[in-house]
């Protein structure tokens, strides 16, 4: 109980933090557990958690909006209709995730995990993906239009529903 009253006071710290009120501190949540934590509509912009355990954490419908999640555990996590729009998910953990809806326009996710997320009707228009990982993603309806793909494995996933980048091409398959 005492650790949920902490996160709820960093949590209204920050809201005014946001709104620009007297008494206002940025969260600071870098390496925090939060696992299985209900963050569901909370106001995280901006905040800091990067290395924190968010695995299994709910945060549908939040706003994470410049919020550092760098090297994150957001296994199976929830992030559906979530606001990620310059977001730095930077090696984070991802592991089946649900980003179903999620916005993250010019979020950097260099090196992340995504394995086995479902990233319906995601936006990742402008964003950073060098040498992420999405092998067994669900990418029906994604967004990835002048998306950085540099070293992202793209074999395997179905992509005929998905926006690619304006003149790409599926990488030729290597004879040996």
């Amino acid at each position: 109980m005492h650790k949920r009253k902490r996160l709820n006071t960093i949590l209204e710290l920050h809201t005014k933090f946001l709104r620009g009120e007297e008494g206002g501190v940025r969260a600071d949540l870098a390496g925090a557990n939060l696992a299985r934590a209900d963050l569901r509509g909370q106001l995280l912009g901006y905040a800091n958690l990067r290395g924190a355990n968010l695995e299994r954490a709910d945060l549908r419908d939040a706003s994470l909006t410049f919020a550092d999640l760098s090297e994150a555990n957001l296994t199976r996590a929830d992030l559906r209709k979530s606001d990620c729009t310059e977001t730095r998910f930077t090696r984070a953990n991802l592991t089946e995730a649900q980003l179903t809806g999620v916005e993250l326009f010019r979020a950097d996710l260099e090196g992340a995990n995504l394995q086995r997320a479902s990233l319906v009707g995601t936006n990742f228009r402008d964003a950073n993906l060098r040498g992420a990982t999405l092998r067994g993603a669900d990418v029906t309806t994604t967004i990835l239009r002048e998306t950085n793909l540099d070293g992202v494995d793209l074999s395997g996933l179905d992509l005929s529903t998905t926006l690619m980048p304006r003149g790409w091409k599926p990488a030729k398959a290597v004879k040996k």
